[in-house]
């Protein structure tokens, strides 16, 4: 299964290749047939991880995309659409993309480090110091952590806002890529100013101020760090992904990251699909919740309890946490976690679906996800090459 899945995720890959970048998707669905920042450095990464050539071309184009596209005040699309030689350009939705701006910094540095290419950071160190810009103008208050709007980023229908701890792990990763080229003491600095605002206001029992002392001393921690606080409160649900980067940055003690992965194992273990749900756990109608996940969608109603972003599965997400869980060794889960990766990927004739309902492991969202295929890659070729993603 495994190597069969494999061949099959580079085949779609290639799919999905185009002069101008990698597209969301193979399939046929509007939205889909653009170059986004976010799912086009994520299939970057794998590009680079798979040492195709072609691939990693594709990687180069879509980072030459988005910087072409880069708003004036620093901003990089959400996604692009090159179509008969017109350019249609979105910042975002409902609200716009924290997420595409730090993943772009991250694109531009892995594709520098694994090519031996300083000079394509020199290329756009103009674009990366105007999205560094902005991204400081994002923190509001200047106190080093970004402040993101409701449906800022990947997880575009959700209920995280406010101080998001993915967008500031992301952020975290875009500045010390860039910093292996820059080697500056005020990066150096900030990086440590926004790792010390993480750890004391996402970890228990930390030192440091707090931004929201009453809400953190009312907080119940769990064997994760919670998803996001804002001035109502801390969201407390288990995010996959930020706890994934929490692992891979060295984020906290190792105690605290050998606990965020045994929770995701039980997670994992405890569900159908042997995956684990990105968001967990759901949010029901009776919740208090319910409302502001209900309301936050721009055109059909997708986070039904167990779906989508609603604790549903996504093998691009459970890419990482297969590298979290890598990068402490865990050689045998890592193993299993792909299996299970593999045979969403596999499901309805390799379909490589978005996400999965992780009660009834029913196929969700767009088939042929490109994403869905550099999970496979990224976790394979880092078991069986000597590729390693630089965090």
């Amino acid at each position: 299964m495994n190597n069969v899945t494999f061949h099959k995720a580079i085949a779609l890959l290639h799919q999905v290749s185009t002069k101008n970048g990698f597209l969301a998707s193979a399939e046929n669905t509007s939205n889909y047939q653009r170059v986004w920042a976010r799912d086009g450095v994520i299939c970057g990464l794998a590009a680079l991880a798979s040492a195709d050539e072609k691939l990693i071309t594709t990687f180069k184009n879509t980072l030459e995309t988005l910087a072409a596209n880069q708003h004036e005040i620093g901003t990089i699309p959400s996604n692009v659409l090159i179509s008969e030689g017109k350019t249609e350009v979105s910042y975002g939705g409902l609200a716009g993309r924290v997420d595409a701006v730090t993943w772009f910094i991250i694109g531009v540095c892995q594709y520098a480090i694994c090519q031996n290419e300083p000079e394509f950071v020199a290329k756009y160190k103009t674009h990366i110091e105007k999205a560094l810009t902005l991204l400081n103008a994002w923190e509001y208050n200047n106190k080093h952590l970004l402040y993101v709007p409701l449906s800022g980023n990947w997880a575009d229908e959700y209920i995280t806002d406010g101080y998001v701890l993915y967008d500031q792990l992301l952020r975290i990763w875009a500045l010390k890529s860039y910093n292996l080229f820059a080697k500056s003491e005020s990066l150096s600095k900030k990086i440590q100013d926004s790792t010390d605002q993480v750890q004391s206001n996402f970890l228990p029992n930390s030192l440091g101020e707090k931004y929201h002392e009453k809400a953190y001393q009312e907080l119940v921690f769990n064997k994760y760090l919670p998803c996001s606080f804002s001035p109502s409160g801390y969201k407390t649900q288990f995010d996959a992904f930020a706890n994934a980067f929490v692992v891979l940055l060295n984020i906290g003690t190792r105690e605290n990251q050998n606990q965020i992965l045994e929770f995701a194992l039980s997670l994992a273990s405890e569900t159908k699909l042997g995956l684990v749900p990105a968001f967990w756990p759901p949010v029901f109608q009776e919740d208090e919740h319910w409302n502001l996940l209900k309301n936050n969608c721009k055109y059909e109603f997708r986070n039904f309890p167990y779906e989508f972003h609603n604790g549903g599965s996504w093998p691009m997400v459970n890419g990482f946490v297969g590298l979290a869980m890598l990068s402490h060794n865990r050689h045998k889960e890592v193993e299993q976690l792909l299996e299970k990766i593999n045979q969403a990927n596999a499901a309805d004739d390799f379909s490589f679906y978005e996400n999965f309902n992780t009660d009834t492991q029913a196929p969700n969202g767009v088939a042929f996800c490109a994403w869905s295929a550099a999970a496979t890659v990224l976790i394979h070729q880092s078991i069986h090459t000597n590729f390693k993603i630089v965090f």
